[in-house]
């Protein structure tokens, strides 16, 4: 039965991922916005979901583990295979603003979290531990981040005001669109999650495995699917914009929420995999700034790296 549900969670996922470009980015043309704010913002938030309800019952299961795993594992296989897939397939182009202030703040983002993480290094504390107290941190950076995002916003609709809308795109057929997409990833994504943990722990695989690689992955197959599906619809601003919005949507807010709810205790070895999503980061934001896009070549070059992180997790648990 679980794997008849696997399969299922996949359909929904594929799914309600092509309904769900569809309707955003057309929202982004009615509101006269640019499609990388959307996918900063709504996709962003839509396709983050999985990992904030998924991180949210492992911390109140006690499973901390899995919460942190979940975010660590998610942001790396975003960065990876997600932004390598998507630009095999097309080319992504990036904007000055993406380079300059959006992945920038991707670092920053984990620069926080690193900080209020490290107890033992920085306080001298017995254990590490993400308090409520650092979990407020992390909701007041996300807050920093979503002023910026809505002030963006603000000046690229009164720039855009003269250019007329697209003919036959209404409000109330593409907001249902996106509401169905988003409840068909939603739902695949947990569907995937469940069964995939179910199994893996069938086979007798560790909790922070689990976290980091089966519900990191099954997390992130919205973001895989969402983007490739706006890849395919040369949308590469959707794409890019889900990317790095997911990523700081999953440190600052998923992270953030999850430890106000209960404090996240952690397994040290999650430090080694958080600089491994720096240094993937830092090439993300290199590879933006050649061209102004992440081609072919850079795209093969990340999906590959996914495949020596997750053969070296799996040799190290």
């Amino acid at each position: 039965m679980a794997y008849i549900l696997l399969i299922l969670g996949f359909a929904l996922l594929i799914k309600g991922a092509d309904w769900f470009v569809d309707g955003s980015s057309n929202i982004a043309a009615l509101l006269r916005i640019s499609p990388i704010l959307i996918g900063l913002t709504i996709v962003a938030f839509g396709t983050s979901s999985p990992e904030l309800t998924v991180s949210i019952f492992a911390a109140l299961d006690g499973s901390a583990d899995v919460a942190m795993g979940n975010v660590v594992g998610s942001n790396i296989f975003n960065i990876t295979l997600v932004v390598g897939l998507a630009a095999f397939l097309y080319p992504l182009k990036v904007q000055n603003e993406t380079i300059k202030k959006e992945i920038p703040f991707t670092l920053l983002s984990t620069a926080a979290l690193l900080i209020v993480m490290s107890d033992v290094f920085l306080q001298g504390e017995m254990n590490n531990l993400i308090t409520r107290g650092d979990g407020f941190i992390l909701l007041l950076f996300f807050s920093i981040f979503m002023i910026y995002v809505f002030e963006i916003a603000f000046k690229d609709r009164n720039a855009s005001k003269e250019e007329p809308l697209p003919e036959g795109v209404t409000w109330g057929k593409n907001i249902t669109f996106s509401l169905v997409g988003l409840a068909a990833i939603i739902i695949g994504g947990e569907l995937v999650v469940s069964n995939a943990t179910e199994i893996a722990y069938s086979l007798g695989m560790s909790e922070t495995l689990v976290g980091l690689t089966i519900v990191a992955i099954g997390t992130s197959l919205p973001e895989l699917v969402t983007s490739v599906s706006a890849a395919l619809k040369k949308q590469s601003e959707i794409a890019l914009g889900n990317i790095v919005g997911s990523n700081i949507f999953n440190i600052l807010l998923v992270l953030g929420a999850s430890s106000v709810i209960t404090p996240l205790a952690f397994d040290g070895k999650v430090f080694i995999d958080l600089f491994i999503m720096v240094v993937l980061t830092i090439i993300l934001l290199i590879f933006s700034r050649t061209n102004f896009k992440i081609g072919k070549r850079e795209g093969l070059i990340l999906a590959l790296a996914y495949v020596a992180y997750l053969i070296y997790v799996i040799i190290r648990n």
